[in-house]
């Protein structure tokens, strides 16, 4: 979510007791705190997409999956935080891909922090295939929410960010900040059970889902997504009908919003090249 929740004291004291419960963590020795971490995958056809490729959702799904085990190395994993209330929430991801793994080929996924601010968290990735040439690169930015106040929570005090830190640098720029989509179509939607997650709200795959399903199968057999930006800016949950404002009148530069009312939920960008 990109904007969702506004900071609040009152979360201060419940936010002290997760520091204090984190703090065995931080003072693990530099050499069991990983500073990049890496898995390594094998695409089975049962994965792949029409063209026998690396899907773009399951990218997605990977990138977070890697993100929460590096977590987890660290201690603070999603199991960590939920029994101190809070989550790590994603907020925006951008994804850029070379070209993607094909049926039977084995690829990784590599991640590390780059930089953090009170609020955010900056992660990076790169993928590279089984001769370790790198064919994507991938920008995320994450936050921690109490996740009984809806508020935001004070990463900056987390001691084992500050020493977990990489040097290494993304070839991508900034993720951006994504602009309401003013033209081209709009067709309803209602999100239903396999939308949602364990947190009871849609799944940020789910999003990616549902707006490359805007496209016909012969817009993908034509061209290749080469980069994709999204941006979730408001919980949706089971049940609930929003409108999908999608602007594909450029088929290689593509915008696109989720909206429910006049409050947007998620936006999106789907940048293409002619195959």
């Amino acid at each position: 979510m990109e904007t969702p929740l506004t900071t609040d004291s009152a979360c201060t004291e419940a936010w002290a007791d997760a520091l204090e419960a984190y703090s065995e963590a931080s003072k693990a020795p530099l050499d069991r705190l990983v500073k990049e971490y890496t898995h390594s995958y094998f695409l089975t056809a049962g994965e792949c997409d029409p063209e026998s490729r690396l899907p773009m959702p399951l990218i997605v799904s990977r990138l977070i999956e890697v993100a929460t085990e590096h977590a987890n190395s660290w201690g603070v994993g999603y199991a960590r935080l939920k029994q101190d209330g809070q989550a790590w929430v994603l907020s925006r991801v951008s994804v850029e891909m070379k070209r993607y793994p094909h049926v039977n080929e084995d690829y990784a996924i590599t991640t590390w922090v780059e930089s953090y601010n009170r609020h955010f968290s900056e992660r990076n990735f790169s993928i590279t295939d089984g001769r370790g040439e790198e064919i994507g690169t991938a920008k995320s930015i994450w936050m921690v929410i109490d996740t009984r106040q809806r508020v935001l929570c004070d990463i900056s005090k987390l001691s084992y960010i500050s020493r977990n830190v990489s040097d290494r640098r993304s070839p991508m720029g900034p993720v951006p900040r994504l602009q309401p989509v003013t033209g081209g179509r709009c067709l309803p939607y209602t999100f239903g059970y396999i939308d949602i997650d364990a947190n009871r709200h849609v799944n940020s795959v789910s999003y990616v889902k549902i707006l490359m399903n805007q496209l016909p199968l012969e817009h993908y057999d034509a061209h290749e997504l080469r980069r994709l930006d999204i941006a979730y800016i408001k919980e949706c949950l089971c049940g609930s009908t929003v409108d999908i404002r999608f602007d594909d009148r450029d088929p290689l530069d593509i915008s696109a919003e989720i909206v429910c009312g006049d409050v947007a939920h998620c936006r999106a960008r789907l940048c293409f090249s002619e195959e």
